[in-house]
């Protein structure tokens, strides 16, 4: 029997959940090999049967969906259950347990996560902010941001940042050259800004440095690579955070997500000692 999986992913929205849900799950299990067929906006019982018999047709499918619309979903599980293909929903019994502890009918509208409400509008402020505050650029506004990153070249400053965007925190990124690469009233009042440094080990920033000087065939100086250079560069990024008592984060070994979730923890922490 083939250890490749047919992953069917059937939702009726973008389906951005149901791939962050399945990146999960399958990062539990090793050494199995999955094709991932997807399926967005899936609202007819016709784009369902034609999904189904693709599925039928192919060894080992799995089917896995966020279909909100009960009529539509029992749909799916009925027809699956007939051609005997597993099938699982992802929000379904969680929909139904919520409705019975708050004693309310849930209104069943696909993509309602996406509503146009004060939250959206905020989350794509945030994103324009974030965007046009790139890598130490409009630095005059920066009382502005929620958070600010700082950080020698590479240390993922930019998609940890658009990351918290996507989160709705306005967030400016600043490449640590040197001293004079911190904005005056960082330093005059560095405890009036939520400022988090981020760090790695001087190795993994060479390896880094060089792949992308290798991808982009672009002609920098060899002092970008030079691996005690870089080393001189994150001690002289530690002195500085030290000295201004920022709170720093080792992103060597940690995906974005990662990264993102310590910076909104300090964050969190900051806000509650400011209003505290």
């Amino acid at each position: 029997m083939s250890n490749t999986y047919q992953i069917f992913l059937i939702s009726d929205s973008t389906g951005e959940t149901l791939d962050r849900i399945f990146l999960s799950l399958k990062a539990q299990f090793q050494n199995i090999e999955y094709k991932v067929n997807s399926y967005s906006f899936t609202r007819t019982e016709n784009q369902i049967l034609k999904i189904l018999d693709l599925a039928k047709s192919q060894p080992n499918s799995i089917i896995l969906y966020t279909i909100v619309d009960n009529n539509l979903a029992k749909f799916l599980a009925n027809n699956c259950d007939e051609k005997k293909i597993p099938c699982f929903g992802v929000l379904g019994s969680l929909i139904l347990s919520f409705s019975k502890l708050f004693n309310q009918e849930a209104s069943h509208e696909p993509s309602g996560q996406y509503a146009l409400n004060e939250e959206y509008y905020n989350r794509i402020e945030a994103i324009q902010f974030t965007m046009n505050h790139d890598d130490g650029n409009l630095l005059n506004d920066v009382e502005k941001s929620d958070i600010i990153l700082l950080g020698v070249s590479r240390t993922s400053k930019t998609p940890t940042s658009i990351y918290l965007a996507n989160k709705g925190y306005k967030t400016t990124n600043i490449p640590l050259v040197n001293h004079n690469s911190l904005p005056d009233n960082l330093k005059k009042n560095p405890e009036a800004f939520c400022v988090i440094g981020l760090t790695s080990e001087a190795e993994r920033l060479a390896d880094i440095r060089k792949n992308r000087i290798n991808s982009l065939k672009e002609t920098k100086s060899q002092d970008y690579t030079n691996l005690e250079i870089i080393r001189k560069e994150v001690d002289d990024a530690k002195a500085t955070f030290k000295k201004y008592k920022w709170p720093t984060i080792d992103v060597t070994r940690k995906s974005v997500e990662e990264t993102a979730a310590s910076v909104i923890k300090i964050h969190e922490i900051y806000l509650s000692k400011k209003n505290g």
